[in-house]
């Protein structure tokens, strides 16, 4: 089971969610009213998405923010560093 959860982390937080919601739908849709919600947040804020589904079923309130902040901060620097990493491809 370790060494499951270590590839799952190695392949990415996308995968992760994935297999997570596979695993586990009653906690998924406890979180969430449709499934278009984490959809969207699997594809564009996976690292987020996954910190919500953590942290709201027991309710977001106090530090909860804290953790939900820090995992939108780190998907902003995933797509900010892809976008710094691809400066040079640009013209102009």
């Amino acid at each position: 089971m370790c060494c499951l959860v270590t590839i799952l982390f190695l392949l990415g937080p996308r995968a992760v969610d994935i297999v997570w919601w596979i695993v586990n739908p009653a906690r998924w849709s406890h979180t969430f009213s449709s499934a278009i919600w984490p959809i969207l947040g699997i594809i564009f804020l996976p690292w987020t998405t996954m910190m919500y589904v953590i942290v709201a079923p027991g309710g977001v309130n106090g530090l909860d923010w804290l953790w939900i902040v820090l995992a939108v901060l780190v998907d902003v620097m995933f797509w900010g560093g892809g976008a710094w990493r691809n400066r040079s491809r640009v013209s102009g």
